[in-house]
């Protein structure tokens, strides 16, 4: 590895995290933000100083039916040299906003890792989206270019814009083909001299009760950000990385790309159509894969299957994205001998509250602050520190993790930063050795299989239907999800509460929707509202909470009543 400068600084501090794995005490004590007197790109000042000349393995895809790829770190660095010149050619310059909609593929690594060496803004964005979702990210995100694989370009044709189209497959017309890149043989870009401040991702975020939040975050808030995420990891130079996440998300960069490769490790990816546990048992231990990480959905599925064959080569075990049974622990550690660590973290902020490796974990903590992170919690009627109440970061010591903020929304910035604190929106309560527990949110977002979910954004579309007068998602306990969507339904005149009607409903939704966002439950009811007409949620998801505590049965329609709708 070549060291001097920034490189120099930022391998400091990521030697004194790492290195002090398992001391909490004295992490907090000692470790500080690295801060760089001038330009910073974490592709050109990091990733390429510890990858030319580097044979080891950076990148490994296993696909489901047994195939593979790796790809070292030299390869890699030469591989988004060749992306970086293509897209200078096609006219990428710093600031641009580049789209990325592609799958776990080599072709997301090199373009992540091109679109930084020239000081581009990367926007990620989930195969999972339609022409309407794309139509509100292209616009609002300033999106200039796009790189998408052939099965995805058709969504674009309904998507207006003059923004550059680039196709990783065979290049259907008006699109430039991707594979010129290979062809190219170009010498390393110059540095970009971005500063530190200068934007590098933009991520869109479900909200409540609008269109989803843009959230930018710079070229350290996320590069230098998650140090926390790899020291909470336990993740090391040598060590196989695994993360069960999907391209598009924030958890994807934050355990697919940054956290192993800041440890200078190798990110091993399974990529499977269906989940199957089985499988992915066998591949973490084929692989030899030392760390991972997946949300509680995939741990719970994991339990059910058989265990007895070992953890393999598994150090650490780590999960994020919801809280996490302690069931599911207790299940782990008796059978492997490992306890996974919970964490919590969100699109906005990295890694900020954790149990981090030779730390004592106490069952349904998500541990305690990371170094650096000044986590507090406020009570949200007084606004003072309590012991029970928001979630918070101290603005008067803001970590470098922390987002710039919500990008072309000024409310929602000043309601995030009220008060000299940034306000998670998350409630949790604290025990006397500073555990945090958590326990729920402030709003009305829930998740369900890991993924975020905006009740407004589910009511929009059951709404468009000519049989819904009123609808409100609400969460419903699931056992293998933690939660489903749970519509409630007021029907408009001349519409019957049949098999037929709520089958009509939930086919529209089915059509409009993300898989992730399906409406599985349904129920025909009025909605218990405020004064002012406001619907309380709240009554809906205390009642579905009651129900599963009591085994209470209710009068809903599920989807897997319904063979028509199965795929």
């Amino acid at each position: 590895m070549e060291t001097g400068g920034n490189t120099e600084i930022y391998l400091r501090a990521r030697d004194l995290l790492l290195g002090l794995g398992g001391d909490y005490a004295e992490a907090v004590r000692r470790f500080a933000w690295p801060r760089f007197d001038g330009p910073f790109n974490w592709a050109v000042d990091w990733f390429d100083a510890i990858a030319r000349g580097n044979d080891r393995t950076a990148l490994w895809v296993v696909e489901e039916d047994g195939s593979q790829t790796r790809h070292t770190f030299d390869e890699m660095a030469r591989r988004s040299d060749q992306v970086a010149a293509l897209l200078a050619a096609c006219g990428v310059s710093r600031g641009d906003r580049v789209m990325l909609m592609l799958d776990n593929q080599v072709e997301l690594w090199e373009s992540m890792l091109a679109v930084m060496k020239l000081g581009a803004v990367i926007l990620p964005a989930t195969t999972a989206l339609g022409p309407a979702d794309l139509l509100d990210r292209v616009d609002r995100g300033g999106v200039r270019y796009v790189i998408a694989n052939a099965a995805d370009t058709a969504k674009f044709d309904d998507v207006p814009g003059r923004y550059v189209r680039i196709c990783v497959d065979d290049a259907p017309a008006g699109w430039v083909s991707y594979r010129e890149a290979y062809g190219v043989d170009a010498p390393p870009p110059a540095h970009p001299g971005t500063a530190p401040g200068d934007p590098l991702l933009l991520y869109f975020t479900s909200g409540t009760t609008s269109r989803p939040k843009l959230v930018e975050h710079t070229q350290v808030s996320y590069p230098v950000g998650h140090l926390s995420t790899a020291y909470w990891i336990g993740v090391r130079p040598g060590d196989v990385h695994l993360n069960i996440s999907s391209p598009g998300w924030a958890k994807h960069a934050w355990s697919c790309f940054f956290a192993p490769w800041i440890a200078e490790a190798t990110i091993f990816v399974y990529n499977y159509g269906r989940f199957d546990a089985g499988a992915l048992l066998e591949r973490i231990r084929e692989a030899g894969v030392t760390t991972f990480c997946a949300p509680p959905t995939v741990w719970r599925m994991l339990i059910k299957a058989d265990l007895s064959g070992g953890p393999g080569r598994l150090r650490e075990v780590v999960s994020a994205g919801e809280p996490l049974n302690p069931e599911v622990i207790e299940q782990v550690r008796d059978q492997w001998g490992l306890t996974i660590r919970d964490g919590f973290g969100q699109t906005e902020i990295t890694l900020s509250v954790g149990n981090v490796p030779g730390m004592p974990v106490k069952p349904g903590s998500m541990g305690l602050p990371m170094p650096g992170v000044p986590v507090v919690l406020v009570d949200p009627v007084t606004g003072e520190r309590a012991e029970e109440g928001e979630i918070c970061v101290d603005l008067s010591a803001r970590p470098v993790s922390l987002m710039t903020g919500y990008q072309g929304d000024e409310t929602r910035n000043a309601e995030a930063m009220a008060g000299g604190y940034y306000h998670t929106g998350d409630v949790a309560v604290r025990d006397a050795d500073g555990y945090i527990f958590y326990v729920g949110r402030t709003d009305d977002v829930f998740k369900a299989s890991d993924y975020k979910i905006s009740p407004f954004e589910l009511e929009s579309v059951l709404i468009e239907h000519p049989a819904v007068a009123e609808a409100a998602v609400v969460p419903a306990p699931d056992e293998v999800r933690l939660a489903v969507p749970k519509a409630y339904v007021t029907l408009a005149a001349g519409w019957e509460p049949d098999r037929e009607t709520a089958l009509a409903i939930l086919r529209h939704a089915r059509d409009r929707l993300a898989p992730y966002q399906r409406v599985r439950r349904l129920e025909f009811s009025g909605l218990p509202k405020t004064v002012s007409g406001k619907i309380r949620r709240v009554e809906l998801r205390g009642r579905e909470e009651r129900a599963a505590a009591e085994g209470a049965a209710l009068s809903e329609w599920r989807d897997d009543q319904f063979p028509e709708l199965r795929s």
